[in-house]
Parts: C-alpha cells; sequence; structure tokens
C-alpha cells in the first residue's frame, strides 16, 4: 500500500476522534480569522484552515463559529505556534507543530510522549533538514480521473511533481505556488484526499522490530491526542 492509500484509511480511523479533530481545526481557524481577518478570499491562512477542516467533514456552522470567535470573542486568547523536534524509536525523525495557549503545559506533555516510547525530544533543527517544506495534494484514483489530462493541469497551473500511485495521485508544489494549484484543481472539480503545505521527508526510515513499531504508533496516537498538537510529520515508512 502506498501513501495514499495508508492516509485514506487514517481517515476512516480519524473518524472515531471526529470531535477531537474537529477541536483542532476549530482551534486553527480562530488563529487564522484573528491574525489575517475574517474573509478567506484575502486571508490565506484561514482559507487553508477552512479547507483542511471541510476535508475533514466539519460541518459549516463549527467553522462559521471558529471564525467569529477568532475575529471577536476569542481576542483574549492568545495562542502561539511551537515546533518540536525529536527521534522516535530506532531514529525516526519527527516535528511537531503545536498550537497553544500555554507553552509550558505543552512542552512537558510532548516530552512526556516522545520519553515514553522510546524517544527523546532534541533541539530545534535536529532534525528538519532532513524535510522539505511542500505543498501536497492527494486524489484518490478513480475511472473519472484521465491521468494526462490531470498531470497536464497540475503541471501547467506550477506544481512541481506529479506522482501516480497504485490508490491516487500526489501532486508536489512550492509552499507559494500551492493555493494557485489547489484552487485551479478545485474549480476543475476534482476532490482532495488531503490539501496542505506540509513537512515531507528526503529519506525513510524502515522499522522491522514489533515492539519498536508498536511504541512509534503509541507515540503518535497519543500526540494526536493532545488538542495542543496541530500536525505531526516523521519519516516512518509504512508497509504493510
Amino acid at each position: 500500500m502506498g501513501r495514499i492509500g495508508n492516509i485514506i484509511n487514517k481517515k476512516g480511523k480519524q473518524d472515531a476522534k471526529r470531535a477531537k479533530v474537529f477541536t483542532k481545526h476549530s482551534r486553527a481557524i480562530a488563529v487564522a480569522a484573528k491574525e489575517g481577518g475574517k474573509d478567506p478570499e484575502y486571508n490565506a491562512a484561514l482559507k487553508t484552515a477552512i479547507e483542511k477542516a471541510k476535508a475533514d467533514n466539519m460541518p459549516n456552522d463549527n467553522i462559521d463559529r471558529a471564525i467569529l470567535k477568532g475575529a471577536g470573542a476569542g481576542a483574549n486568547e492568545n495562542y502561539e505556534t511551537i515546533v518540536y523536534e525529536g527521534y522516535g524509536p530506532a531514529g525516526v525523525a519527527v516535528i511537531v507543530e503545536a498550537l497553544t495557549d500555554n507553552k509550558n503545559r505543552t512542552a512537558g506533555n510532548v516530552r512526556y510522549y516522545f520519553d515514553k516510547n522510546g524517544g527523546n525530544l532534541g533541539t530545534s533543527g535536529c532534525v528538519s533538514f532532513m524535510f522539505d517544506k511542500k505543498g501536497q495534494i492527494l486524489i484518490e484514483a478513480s475511472d473519472s480521473i484521465d491521468e494526462e489530462e490531470l498531470m497536464d493541469l497540475s503541471l501547467e497551473a506550477g506544481a512541481e511533481d506529479f506522482i501516480t500511485e497504485e490508490d491516487g495521485y500526489e501532486i508536489i508544489t512550492t509552499p507559494e505556488d500551492f493555493s494557485n494549484v489547489r484552487d485551479v484543481l478545485q474549480e476543475k472539480g476534482y476532490n482532495f484526499i488531503s490539501a496542505d503545505i506540509k513537512m515531507i521527508p528526503q529519506t525513510t526510515t524502515v522499522l522491522t522490530d514489533e515492539e519498536q513499531i508498536k511504541s512509534m504508533n503509541k507515540m503518535i496516537d497519543m500526540l494526536e491526542d493532545d488538542d495542543d498538537v496541530q500536525n505531526i510529520y516523521h519519516n516512518l515508512e509504512i508497509t504493510e
């Protein structure tokens, strides 16, 4: 199974954690609205946060409430983005992006998740050099999609790379060109599994020891369950 297949499976598992996922989206939307205004057409960060929320089937009412909270009622809440870097079991590189109103709480929790599962939190920059910041759009394969047409459209819109997998298509862009490529494909009616600016690993690490795999999965689960944690990136290669 390729990366796209793994993400499709993960989205299914997220259904069970829907309230938790919505909490994270609400916070990201509110912060984006507070920092850049409540109109997504003039606030790229807000537009991206809303797109991510919709991809996880967050209701429009929840999205609207989060925008209003950020633009008005939530003005007294001060969240900041903090990035943690470290290693999971057997040296798997891990980057954690958090959005928190209490960095002491968040730092303590993140350190605990690493320590508890055989990893260790490192200093800023210790693993980020192994990743590239890129726009990534994933589209599930279907009979209605003409691969050549999708590839031509993506590259004409400014995509850097177009990768075909057994489960679908991965479109890579620079962070600057991401919004344009996403908007062009959306206007043509393509549906995304995910569309976001991510930290993509340059190389991957394969774990073969069952206990290490179990520990790594447990660490990711604990991080995902934390309301302060927005994104987790790692270079673990997930095999069957």
